[in-house]
Protein backbone atom coordinates (compact mmCIF):
# COMPACT_ATOMS: atom_id res chain seq x y z
CA UNK A 1 0.00 0.00 0.00
CA UNK A 2 1.00 3.67 -0.57
CA UNK A 3 2.76 5.30 1.94
CA UNK A 4 0.37 8.43 3.12
CA UNK A 5 3.06 10.58 1.62
CA UNK A 6 2.86 8.78 -1.92
CA UNK A 7 -0.72 8.95 -1.75
CA UNK A 8 -0.82 12.70 -1.38
CA UNK A 9 1.46 12.50 -4.53
CA UNK A 10 -0.65 10.57 -6.72
CA UNK A 11 -4.03 13.18 -5.85
CA UNK A 12 -2.45 16.01 -6.22
CA UNK A 13 -0.88 14.62 -10.09
CA UNK A 14 -4.55 13.94 -10.58
CA UNK A 15 -5.66 17.12 -9.28
CA UNK A 16 -3.09 19.08 -11.54
CA UNK A 17 -4.69 17.89 -14.91
CA UNK A 18 -7.14 19.96 -16.89
CA UNK A 19 -10.71 20.44 -15.98
CA UNK A 20 -12.30 18.90 -18.68
CA UNK A 21 -10.34 15.48 -17.94
CA UNK A 22 -11.06 15.80 -14.32
CA UNK A 23 -15.33 16.01 -14.83
CA UNK A 24 -14.57 13.02 -17.42
CA UNK A 25 -12.83 11.21 -14.28
CA UNK A 26 -15.55 12.21 -12.21
CA UNK A 27 -18.38 10.92 -13.99
CA UNK A 28 -18.84 13.32 -17.27
CA UNK A 29 -20.30 16.53 -17.40
CA UNK A 30 -20.53 19.68 -15.39
CA UNK A 31 -21.99 19.87 -11.96
CA UNK A 32 -24.80 22.96 -12.29
CA UNK A 33 -27.21 23.34 -9.23
CA UNK A 34 -29.25 26.66 -8.35
CA UNK A 35 -27.98 28.42 -11.20
CA UNK A 36 -24.39 27.30 -10.01
CA UNK A 37 -21.68 25.16 -11.57
CA UNK A 38 -19.27 23.36 -8.40
CA UNK A 39 -15.51 23.69 -9.33
CA UNK A 40 -14.35 20.64 -10.61
CA UNK A 41 -11.65 19.40 -8.47
CA UNK A 42 -14.73 19.38 -5.39
CA UNK A 43 -16.62 17.48 -8.57
CA UNK A 44 -13.77 14.81 -8.38
CA UNK A 45 -13.90 14.41 -4.08
CA UNK A 46 -17.37 14.18 -4.65
CA UNK A 47 -17.40 11.10 -7.11
CA UNK A 48 -15.16 9.79 -5.21
CA UNK A 49 -17.08 9.71 -2.03
CA UNK A 50 -20.00 8.23 -3.50
CA UNK A 51 -17.82 5.12 -2.92
CA UNK A 52 -17.75 5.47 0.68
CA UNK A 53 -19.87 4.92 3.51
CA UNK A 54 -21.73 8.24 4.23
CA UNK A 55 -20.68 9.55 7.46
CA UNK A 56 -24.69 9.05 8.74
CA UNK A 57 -24.21 5.48 8.54
CA UNK A 58 -20.92 5.38 11.12
CA UNK A 59 -19.92 5.85 14.61
CA UNK A 60 -18.79 9.09 15.60
CA UNK A 61 -15.30 7.46 16.76
CA UNK A 62 -15.48 5.96 13.29
CA UNK A 63 -16.49 9.74 11.87
CA UNK A 64 -13.01 11.21 13.65
CA UNK A 65 -10.98 9.00 12.23
CA UNK A 66 -11.79 8.89 8.78
CA UNK A 67 -12.27 12.55 8.55
CA UNK A 68 -8.82 13.65 10.27
CA UNK A 69 -6.97 11.03 7.43
CA UNK A 70 -9.27 12.56 4.74
CA UNK A 71 -8.53 15.99 5.37
CA UNK A 72 -4.73 15.12 5.88
CA UNK A 73 -4.51 14.43 2.34
CA UNK A 74 -6.25 17.80 1.19
CA UNK A 75 -4.83 20.36 3.64
CA UNK A 76 -2.24 22.92 2.72
CA UNK A 77 1.31 23.50 4.77
CA UNK A 78 1.79 25.88 7.41
CA UNK A 79 2.88 29.42 6.04
CA UNK A 80 6.28 30.05 5.57
CA UNK A 81 6.54 33.03 8.57
CA UNK A 82 4.28 31.86 11.05
CA UNK A 83 5.43 29.62 14.41
CA UNK A 84 3.15 27.67 16.42
CA UNK A 85 2.79 27.50 20.05
CA UNK A 86 0.70 24.80 22.01
CA UNK A 87 -0.99 26.07 24.78
CA UNK A 88 -3.50 24.84 27.40
CA UNK A 89 -6.03 26.77 29.27
CA UNK A 90 -8.57 26.04 31.75
CA UNK A 91 -12.19 25.22 30.77
CA UNK A 92 -14.93 24.99 32.51
CA UNK A 93 -14.49 21.12 32.82
CA UNK A 94 -10.65 20.97 32.91
CA UNK A 95 -7.85 22.18 30.60
CA UNK A 96 -8.57 22.90 26.86
CA UNK A 97 -5.58 22.45 24.23
CA UNK A 98 -5.17 25.25 21.64
CA UNK A 99 -2.76 26.22 19.11
CA UNK A 100 -1.46 29.52 18.67
CA UNK A 101 -0.05 31.12 15.65
CA UNK A 102 2.46 34.06 14.74
CA UNK A 103 3.41 35.32 11.69
CA UNK A 104 6.56 37.36 10.81
CA UNK A 105 4.82 40.70 10.41
CA UNK A 106 3.05 40.72 12.89
CA UNK A 107 1.36 44.06 13.78
CA UNK A 108 1.41 44.83 17.12
CA UNK A 109 -1.43 46.92 16.83
CA UNK A 110 -4.14 44.26 15.36
CA UNK A 111 -6.05 42.65 17.65
CA UNK A 112 -6.02 38.54 18.76
CA UNK A 113 -8.11 36.52 16.89
CA UNK A 114 -9.61 33.08 18.57
CA UNK A 115 -10.79 30.31 16.42
CA UNK A 116 -12.80 27.14 16.47
CA UNK A 117 -12.85 24.75 14.19
CA UNK A 118 -15.59 23.22 12.10
CA UNK A 119 -16.94 19.64 12.67
CA UNK A 120 -20.68 19.76 13.69
CA UNK A 121 -19.32 19.92 16.98
CA UNK A 122 -19.12 16.02 16.48
CA UNK A 123 -15.61 15.71 14.62
CA UNK A 124 -12.03 18.17 13.97
CA UNK A 125 -9.17 19.26 15.78
CA UNK A 126 -6.54 21.82 16.15
CA UNK A 127 -5.30 19.85 12.56
CA UNK A 128 -8.71 20.66 11.00
CA UNK A 129 -8.29 24.04 10.25
CA UNK A 130 -4.27 24.51 10.83
CA UNK A 131 -3.25 25.69 7.22
CA UNK A 132 -6.21 28.12 7.35
CA UNK A 133 -5.15 29.70 11.04
CA UNK A 134 -2.11 30.32 9.24
CA UNK A 135 -2.98 31.95 6.35
CA UNK A 136 -5.08 34.23 8.18
CA UNK A 137 -2.39 35.46 11.04
CA UNK A 138 0.31 35.58 8.17
CA UNK A 139 -2.49 37.74 5.71
CA UNK A 140 -4.58 39.26 8.80
CA UNK A 141 -0.87 39.87 10.19
CA UNK A 142 -2.00 39.69 14.08
CA UNK A 143 -1.77 35.97 16.39
CA UNK A 144 -4.69 33.32 15.97
CA UNK A 145 -5.49 30.42 18.96
CA UNK A 146 -6.98 27.77 17.48
CA UNK A 147 -9.22 25.96 20.05
CA UNK A 148 -9.60 22.25 20.61
CA UNK A 149 -13.32 22.33 21.95
CA UNK A 150 -15.13 19.05 23.43
CA UNK A 151 -16.81 16.74 21.10
CA UNK A 152 -20.28 15.38 21.62
CA UNK A 153 -21.56 12.82 21.48
CA UNK A 154 -19.11 12.58 24.99
CA UNK A 155 -19.68 16.43 25.36
CA UNK A 156 -23.15 17.36 24.56
CA UNK A 157 -24.19 21.59 24.09
CA UNK A 158 -23.11 23.37 25.67
CA UNK A 159 -19.83 21.73 26.02
CA UNK A 160 -17.72 22.52 23.31
CA UNK A 161 -19.35 26.37 22.70
CA UNK A 162 -18.27 26.88 26.70
CA UNK A 163 -14.88 25.69 25.97
CA UNK A 164 -14.58 28.62 22.72
CA UNK A 165 -15.76 30.49 25.40
CA UNK A 166 -13.81 29.88 28.28
CA UNK A 167 -10.97 30.15 25.66
CA UNK A 168 -12.30 33.61 24.34
CA UNK A 169 -12.13 35.45 27.36
CA UNK A 170 -8.12 33.62 28.52
CA UNK A 171 -7.30 34.90 25.41
CA UNK A 172 -8.89 38.53 25.89
CA UNK A 173 -6.65 38.57 29.44
CA UNK A 174 -4.02 37.40 28.14
CA UNK A 175 -3.75 39.41 24.82
CA UNK A 176 0.32 40.90 25.11
CA UNK A 177 1.50 37.22 25.61
CA UNK A 178 0.90 37.39 22.22
CA UNK A 179 1.92 40.41 20.96
CA UNK A 180 -1.69 41.61 20.13
CA UNK A 181 -3.68 45.09 20.67
CA UNK A 182 -4.95 45.25 23.95
CA UNK A 183 -8.08 44.91 23.03
CA UNK A 184 -10.59 42.37 22.94
CA UNK A 185 -10.22 39.57 20.52
CA UNK A 186 -11.96 39.13 17.38
CA UNK A 187 -13.94 35.73 17.30
CA UNK A 188 -14.00 33.26 14.40
CA UNK A 189 -14.75 30.03 13.18
CA UNK A 190 -16.07 27.78 10.25
CA UNK A 191 -19.32 25.78 10.21
CA UNK A 192 -19.82 24.69 14.02
CA UNK A 193 -16.97 27.16 15.01
CA UNK A 194 -19.16 30.50 13.28
CA UNK A 195 -21.69 28.84 15.16
CA UNK A 196 -20.10 29.65 18.15
CA UNK A 197 -18.34 32.67 16.92
CA UNK A 198 -21.99 33.80 16.38
CA UNK A 199 -23.31 33.32 19.57
CA UNK A 200 -20.44 34.27 21.42
CA UNK A 201 -20.66 38.13 19.71
CA UNK A 202 -24.17 37.85 21.09
CA UNK A 203 -23.58 36.31 24.65
CA UNK A 204 -20.55 39.14 24.90
CA UNK A 205 -23.87 41.52 24.37
CA UNK A 206 -25.93 39.39 26.88
CA UNK A 207 -23.83 39.93 29.59
CA UNK A 208 -22.26 42.59 28.87
CA UNK A 209 -19.20 42.57 27.87
CA UNK A 210 -17.23 44.35 25.50
CA UNK A 211 -18.17 43.13 21.68
CA UNK A 212 -14.98 41.43 20.22
CA UNK A 213 -13.02 43.29 17.56
CA UNK A 214 -14.67 41.23 14.86
CA UNK A 215 -16.72 38.18 14.38
CA UNK A 216 -15.39 36.29 11.11
CA UNK A 217 -18.34 33.72 9.72
CA UNK A 218 -17.44 31.22 7.69
CA UNK A 219 -20.13 29.34 6.18
CA UNK A 220 -21.63 29.10 9.47
CA UNK A 221 -24.44 26.83 11.25
CA UNK A 222 -26.62 30.20 12.29
CA UNK A 223 -30.22 28.17 12.30
CA UNK A 224 -30.11 24.47 13.22
CA UNK A 225 -34.60 24.85 13.78
CA UNK A 226 -35.28 26.09 10.11
CA UNK A 227 -35.33 24.47 6.76
CA UNK A 228 -34.32 26.43 4.15
CA UNK A 229 -34.42 26.12 -0.18
CA UNK A 230 -30.46 25.14 0.23
CA UNK A 231 -31.37 22.46 2.61
CA UNK A 232 -33.38 20.98 -0.44
CA UNK A 233 -30.90 21.88 -3.29
CA UNK A 234 -27.91 20.87 -1.88
CA UNK A 235 -29.45 18.41 0.13
CA UNK A 236 -26.70 15.85 -1.24
CA UNK A 237 -24.09 17.63 -2.00
CA UNK A 238 -20.26 16.75 -0.84
CA UNK A 239 -19.19 16.91 1.71
CA UNK A 240 -21.96 18.28 4.03
CA UNK A 241 -25.16 16.63 3.08
CA UNK A 242 -28.76 17.32 4.54
CA UNK A 243 -28.46 13.70 6.38
CA UNK A 244 -25.15 14.39 7.90
CA UNK A 245 -26.34 17.27 9.32
CA UNK A 246 -29.22 15.68 10.56
CA UNK A 247 -26.60 13.10 12.46
CA UNK A 248 -24.28 15.80 13.40
CA UNK A 249 -27.02 17.74 15.39
CA UNK A 250 -28.41 14.26 16.41
CA UNK A 251 -25.41 14.09 18.16
CA UNK A 252 -24.33 17.36 19.19
CA UNK A 253 -27.91 18.36 20.86
CA UNK A 254 -29.00 16.42 24.13
CA UNK A 255 -32.79 15.22 24.59
CA UNK A 256 -34.04 18.17 26.00
CA UNK A 257 -32.30 20.91 24.13
CA UNK A 258 -34.47 23.13 22.12
CA UNK A 259 -33.33 24.04 18.52
CA UNK A 260 -34.42 27.37 18.40
CA UNK A 261 -32.40 28.18 21.70
CA UNK A 262 -30.47 31.53 20.60
CA UNK A 263 -27.32 29.49 21.94
CA UNK A 264 -27.78 26.53 19.37
CA UNK A 265 -29.91 28.73 16.62
CA UNK A 266 -28.29 32.37 16.70
CA UNK A 267 -30.46 33.89 14.40
CA UNK A 268 -33.40 33.01 16.51
CA UNK A 269 -32.18 35.94 18.09
CA UNK A 270 -34.21 39.02 18.16
CA UNK A 271 -32.06 41.67 17.67
CA UNK A 272 -28.40 41.83 16.15
CA UNK A 273 -28.16 45.30 16.38
CA UNK A 274 -24.73 46.68 18.12
CA UNK A 275 -23.29 43.75 17.40
CA UNK A 276 -19.19 43.65 16.27
CA UNK A 277 -18.60 44.05 12.58
CA UNK A 278 -18.35 40.80 11.12
CA UNK A 279 -16.62 39.14 7.70
CA UNK A 280 -19.10 36.36 6.53
CA UNK A 281 -18.12 33.94 3.62
CA UNK A 282 -20.53 31.23 2.24
CA UNK A 283 -20.01 28.49 -0.23
CA UNK A 284 -22.52 28.12 -3.00
CA UNK A 285 -23.02 24.34 -2.52
CA UNK A 286 -23.55 23.51 0.39
CA UNK A 287 -27.20 23.16 2.66
CA UNK A 288 -26.12 25.98 4.63
CA UNK A 289 -25.72 28.43 1.92
CA UNK A 290 -29.02 30.48 2.59
CA UNK A 291 -28.48 30.66 6.60
CA UNK A 292 -25.09 32.39 5.95
CA UNK A 293 -26.74 34.89 3.71
CA UNK A 294 -29.66 35.51 5.59
CA UNK A 295 -27.61 36.24 8.60
CA UNK A 296 -24.98 38.87 6.86
CA UNK A 297 -28.18 40.55 5.71
CA UNK A 298 -30.07 40.67 9.13
CA UNK A 299 -26.18 41.89 10.48
CA UNK A 300 -26.29 44.74 7.79
CA UNK A 301 -30.02 45.78 8.65
CA UNK A 302 -29.03 46.37 12.07
CA UNK A 303 -26.57 48.69 11.29
CA UNK A 304 -23.43 46.16 12.00
CA UNK A 305 -20.67 46.53 9.22
CA UNK A 306 -20.64 43.63 7.11
CA UNK A 307 -18.15 42.03 4.45
CA UNK A 308 -20.00 39.48 2.64
CA UNK A 309 -18.82 36.89 0.00
CA UNK A 310 -20.26 33.63 -1.54
CA UNK A 311 -17.82 31.32 -3.12
CA UNK A 312 -20.22 30.11 -5.86
CA UNK A 313 -18.34 26.86 -7.19
CA UNK A 314 -16.76 25.70 -3.78
CA UNK A 315 -18.16 23.40 -1.32
CA UNK A 316 -18.87 23.64 2.82
CA UNK A 317 -15.59 22.64 4.26
CA UNK A 318 -13.41 24.40 1.76
CA UNK A 319 -11.06 25.94 4.59
CA UNK A 320 -9.75 22.60 4.95
CA UNK A 321 -8.99 21.99 1.00
CA UNK A 322 -6.12 24.45 0.83
CA UNK A 323 -3.72 22.05 -0.51
CA UNK A 324 -5.76 20.32 -3.16
CA UNK A 325 -8.38 22.98 -4.90
CA UNK A 326 -6.45 26.33 -6.02
CA UNK A 327 -9.61 28.21 -5.69
CA UNK A 328 -10.39 27.09 -2.03
CA UNK A 329 -6.64 28.51 -1.14
CA UNK A 330 -7.89 31.99 -3.04
CA UNK A 331 -10.96 32.27 -0.67
CA UNK A 332 -9.44 31.67 2.31
CA UNK A 333 -6.76 34.07 1.32
CA UNK A 334 -9.77 36.48 0.49
CA UNK A 335 -10.87 35.96 3.80
CA UNK A 336 -7.75 36.41 5.53
CA UNK A 337 -7.67 39.58 3.74
CA UNK A 338 -11.13 41.21 4.33
CA UNK A 339 -10.33 40.65 7.83
CA UNK A 340 -7.19 42.70 7.56
CA UNK A 341 -8.84 45.09 6.13
CA UNK A 342 -11.96 45.01 8.57
CA UNK A 343 -9.16 46.06 10.99
CA UNK A 344 -7.62 48.56 9.57
CA UNK A 345 -11.00 50.53 9.14
CA UNK A 346 -11.33 49.81 12.92
CA UNK A 347 -8.05 51.55 13.36
CA UNK A 348 -8.65 54.71 11.05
Amino acid sequence: MASDAAQKTILKLILSLPSPVLRALSGGGVVYRGGRTLDPRFQFFAHAAKKMPPMSSVSPAEAVAGSAKGLAAVQGPLEPGVRTESLSIEGPNGPVPCRAYRPESQDSDAPLIVYAHMGGGVIGDLETCHAFCSILARIARTAVISVDYRLAPDHKFPAGLEDVLAAYRWARDNTGRFGAAAAPPAIGGDSMGGNFAAIIAQEMQRTGEPQPALQLLIYPAVDVASETPSMTTYADAYPLTKATMDWFMGHYMGADANPADPRLSPDKTESLASLAPAVVATAGFDPLVDQGQAYAQRLQAAGVPVAYRCYDSLAHGFTAFTGAIPAADGACREIAGLVREMFDKRAA
